[in-house]
């Protein structure tokens, strides 16, 4: 099989993923990635100017790529060739990013899903959190912008607490009013983001357990698979809850989703190909 250029665009809530690869049979290169935060812009507008740039800095055409795939919401995104699950896009991805992996935390801006996958990335099972879930990338960003802390500043500042204060409400808008209380009870900031991770993190391990994701590697994946506090909290919880779990993240687990489109759409593309092979 010859190779092919293939591309994958995740929209998610708060963030456009772009990849590139070129594919030939099992092998898979890197050809370029791009993030766009959608800061209230058009995210379609944000997805062809991000495969664009991706396009140019490789040297390529559109009319070089064999195949776009979308998933996320971008499900009506004008140029792509198909469109992908988000949750079949995030196992595989995850997958790709770390080949022993056998469950996914999906963690985006919004909300979060405990999928488990088979060695392909196939997905065998999942759940989700509720939708009012104060476990959600939106809802640490409000948090940290009230406690005035950087975004990049979360994972390390957890992780100094000495004391973490329990945050117990799953609501948002009552758990953004418990840290306001403790604030005003002066508790530090590590010893709230610490709560807040335990919190989530005791909620995640749960899910993963309801989908018989009780061994092996968990690959984190969304928005919040960099924030390093919650990955060290995740494998706290896993403890706690007595499973063999290790939660785990890759630097680029924020474009699994869009990893995972471009490997399913090289997939889809080699099918038909071999298809058309035998009709011919």
């Amino acid at each position: 099989m010859s190779e092919i250029i293939t591309a994958g665009i995740d929209i998610g809530s708060g963030c456009v993923k772009t990849v590139l690869f070129k594919v030939e049979d099992d092998k898979t290169v890197w050809l370029g990635k791009e993030t766009a935060r959608i800061r209230s812009r058009d995210p379609f507008q944000l997805a062809n100017e991000g495969y664009e740039f991706l396009l140019a800095q490789a040297g390529l055409t559109r009319s070089d790529v064999a195949y776009v795939a979308s998933t996320g919401d971008a499900e009506n995104l004008s140029f792509s060739t198909g469109h992908f699950y988000s949750m079949t896009t995030h196992g595989r991805g995850a997958v790709f990013l770390a080949p022993e992996a056998r469950a996914v935390l999906d963690i985006g801006a919004l909300n979060g899903r405990a999928i488990k996958v088979d060695a392909s990335g196939k997905v065998l099972s999942y759940k989700m959190t509720s939708q009012c879930a104060s476990g959600s990338g939106q809802f640490l960003e409000n948090i940290a912008r009230y406690l005035g802390i950087a975004q990049d500043e979360i994972g390390s500042l957890s992780q100094s607490a000495d004391n973490p204060e329990k945050v117990s409400s799953i609501c948002a808008v009552l758990a953004e009013t418990d840290v306001i209380n403790m604030v005003s009870r002066g508790i530090s900031a590590a010893n709230i983001l610490k709560g807040i991770h335990v919190s989530m993190a005791v909620r995640l391990a749960k899910l993963l357990k309801s989908i018989g994701a009780v061994d092996g590697v968990v690959q984190v994946t969304g928005g919040l698979a960099l924030d390093s506090g919650l990955v060290v909290a995740l494998n706290e919880a896993a403890e706690a809850e007595k499973v063999t779990l290790v939660a785990q993240s890759h630097p680029d687990s924020i474009y699994a989703g869009a990893i995972g489109a471009a490997l399913w759409g090289a997939f889809r593309q080699q099918k038909l190909a071999r298809l058309d092979q035998r009709a011919a």
